[in-house]
C-alpha cells in the first residue's frame, strides 16, 4: 500500500476542490501507436486519493487510443474571462469495465436513450506525469 505524506494529500485535496469549485471545458488529446492524434472534448475528471485523475468513456476513438498508446494530455480551460486553467501530461496506469465505482462516479444519465445506457463504459485511471498552467511554461 502506498503511504501519502501530508504534503501529497493536500495536493490531491487541492486538485479535488479546483475541479469541484470550477467550471469550464475540458479536452483530451490522444495518440494511437502510430503518433495519429486526437483531441475530444471531456468533463472535469474524477480525482483519485491516490492521486491519479480517472475519466470515463465509451468505445470511442479515445478509449481505442489510450488501449494502444498509455499516454495523453488533458488542458483545461476555465470558465469566465481571460485564459486560466491547467494542461496535465498524463500516463494510463489501469482501467475498470462497468463497475459499482464507476457507476457512483457518473455525473450524467440518459434514461430517454437505453441505447447509449446498454454501452460499456470505461473508468480509465492516470497518472499525472506533469502538471503546467495554461498559458505559459
Amino acid at each position: 500500500m502506498v503511504q501519502y505524506t501530508n504534503h501529497e494529500s493536500e495536493k490531491n485535496m487541492d486538485l479535488k476542490t479546483y475541479f469541484e469549485s470550477n467550471k469550464g471545458i475540458g479536452i483530451l488529446s490522444t495518440a494511437d501507436r502510430d503518433g495519429k492524434v486526437n483531441s475530444a472534448v471531456y468533463s472535469r475528471p474524477h480525482v483519485m486519493e491516490n492521486g491519479e485523475i480517472a475519466f470515463i468513456m465509451r468505445e470511442r476513438l479515445t478509449h481505442r487510443n489510450i488501449l494502444e498508446n498509455p499516454h495523453a494530455a488533458y488542458l483545461f480551460i476555465e470558465e469566465g474571462k481571460g485564459y486560466k486553467g491547467r494542461r496535465f501530461h498524463l500516463t494510463k496506469t489501469h482501467e475498470e469495465t462497468d463497475t459499482p465505482l464507476l457507476q457512483t462516479l457518473r455525473r450524467r444519465t440518459f434514461p430517454e436513450d437505453s441505447k447509449k445506457e446498454a454501452e460499456h463504459r470505461y473508468l480509465v485511471f492516470f497518472r499525472i506525469d506533469q502538471e503546467l498552467p495554461l498559458i505559459g511554461a
